[in-house]
């Protein structure tokens, strides 16, 4: 006890009770309410996250079940430029015109004032397709209004049968490469009957130089002059 009975232990306490600043509850309103726009905010950004890769995973699987042929009537559709590879190494450049049974059409122009050439392509003697890449994307797209014509319920055979029945002359090229000029007497069922004669003659008995049958597997295109498509 010190003098005037002050305690030692209580000389230098200070009292700051009056400087207590009493709880506001806006302050603690607008702290809740910043926690929980950021809880927010995390959780959707989640959920996108989420979504994207469902999105991400459902296209691939889409693209997967995709076929070729889906592609090919796109393209055919937009008359699409490309440079169609064939076996051999041949490069061809033109548009892509129709899709059939089992080939398809493409239409080009040889030169400077000369007829616009249609070339039959069976689709196993498809050995690639350079296309834009836009055109590219364009088709993986699913275009419920592009669906499958007439047109492409026609078979190979059938399309050389109207050629021989209109005595068209063709330029065939087979899969080794062997160039031939003539006209098609007959198609059946794999396989055609070609009349062979010079580029640009009749199919007369007097020009005819022989007879050749070919697989329709060996042939990597048939070319007509104009536009000779049914």
């Amino acid at each position: 006890m010190g003098p005037e009975g002050i305690r030692p232990e209580s000389a230098n306490h200070v009292d700051n009770s009056y400087m207590t600043v009493p709880s506001s509850p806006t302050v603690g309103r607008v702290h809740w309410d910043g926690l929980f726009e950021d809880l927010e905010g995390q959780l959707a950004a989640e959920w996108e996250s989420d979504r994207a890769a469902l999105d991400a995973e459902s296209e691939r699987l889409r693209i997967s079940r995709l076929e070729l042929r889906t592609r090919l009537r796109m393209l055919c559709s937009a008359a699409a430029p490309a440079t169609v590879d064939l076996p051999g190494g041949h490069r061809l450049r033109a548009r892509l015109q129709a899709l059939g049974a089992d080939w398809i059409a493409t239409v080009e122009s040889e030169g400077s004032g000369s007829r616009p050439s249609t070339r039959i392509i069976p689709l196993h003697a498809l050995r690639g397709i350079e296309v834009d890449h836009g055109l590219l994307l364009s088709s993986l797209e699913q275009d419920l209004a592009s669906h499958p014509v007439l047109r492409e319920r026609m078979s190979l055979g059938f399309v050389l049968r109207d050629l021989a029945r209109r005595r068209v002359p063709v330029r065939v090229i087979s899969i080794e490469g062997v160039d031939l000029h003539g006209t098609v007497d007959r198609a059946g069922a794999d396989h055609l009957d070609l009349a062979l004669h010079d580029q640009g003659e009749a199919r007369v008995a007097a020009a005819v130089r022989g007879f050749r049958v070919i697989p329709f597997r060996a042939l990597a295109c048939v070319q007509t002059a104009g536009d000779q498509m049914p």
